[in-house]
């Protein structure tokens, strides 16, 4: 028995080792049914900005997207739209909108509360790497809260390709990133939990957080390292890229998105960011 517990305490010490860029990791927070409840908690948490942002960031943010545009109604596509926060406040101006996320427990609450709200919002429970949808639909393409940062290089080009898609000519991308004037001020420092019931499972685990950064690639990996028994180990894995203007625009060129404009300051500090640390971007699809 002794033995068993001295090789578990090296393979957890092995998983503290620095990965190849982009090696995966075991276990996956989004479809894990527990998780996923605490994700919805927290999305739903008006006093924190971690799973979405507050209600009155929100709002200021979805005044500032409609405002970009010259059309009194949209046909909108929320990506990542979690349990609907975004999607209410585009559905309550009087804009049709289409919902998409991975999680089925946001999207559950998501059509209970618009069919509460008598709000005639279309929610897809679906990763949106998989979408198939119709070629010129859209009006305006919503990624919100950095989801584009999480993508892997080859995600974050198929994710492009169907954009291009179903955007209308000249219809709108619209989505934030986290920037790369302190990539270094990003890294967290690596820190223990011992829960008998918390986040990452309803049973007694420990549970390493830390990051690596590769400077290079201007990406930081944030990683935990959850044992919940003797032989149970998942390792989870968020890589998160962080990006110049710059950067943007040669990615977007590459797929002929053009008039791409970048803001700052568009929402106020939260948990774990400046404003300035926010950069939204607005690109349009070819005419």
């Amino acid at each position: 028995m002794q033995k068993d517990k001295k090789m578990n305490i090296k393979k957890l010490l092995k998983y503290t080792e620095k990965p190849a860029l982009y090696e995966p990791g075991n276990a996956l927070m989004w479809t894990d049914p527990y998780i996923s409840e605490q994700l919805l908690d927290i999305h739903l948490n008006e006093h924190i900005d971690l799973g979405s942002r507050k209600p009155e960031t929100i709002q200021k943010t979805v005044d500032w997207i409609i405002s970009l545009t010259n059309k009194k109604k949209l046909n909108i596509l929320d990506l990542g739209c979690g349990p609907g926060l975004y999607a209410e406040n585009f559905a309550g101006k009087g804009h049709e909108v289409t919902g998409v996320d991975f999680s089925k427990n946001s999207i559950e609450y998501a059509v209970k509360e618009a069919k509460r709200k008598n709000l005639a919002i279309n929610y897809i429970n679906k990763n949106y790497l998989e979408l198939e949808l119709g070629t010129n639909q859209y009006d305006l393409v919503t990624l919100i809260f950095t989801d584009f940062g999480p993508l892997l290089p080859t995600e974050r080009e198929h994710l492009l390709t169907i954009i291009k898609k179903i955007l209308k000519p000249g219809g709108l991308f619209v989505f934030d990133v986290l920037n790369d004037k302190d990539i270094q001020g990003k890294v967290s420092p690596k820190s223990w939990e011992a829960s008998e019931k918390g986040f990452w499972s309803d049973n007694p685990y420990l549970c390493l957080s830390e990051s690596f950064l590769y400077e290079k690639e201007k990406v930081v990996l944030y990683q935990n390292s959850v044992l919940i028994d003797e032989n149970d180990f998942k390792i989870y894995r968020f890589w998160n890229h962080f990006f110049s203007n710059s950067d943007l625009s040669a990615i977007l060129k590459k797929y002929n998105f053009y008039d791409i404009v970048f803001h700052e300051n568009i929402i106020p500090s939260g948990d774990g960011y400046q404003s300035n640390d926010v950069t939204f971007c607005m690109a349009r699809n070819t005419m």
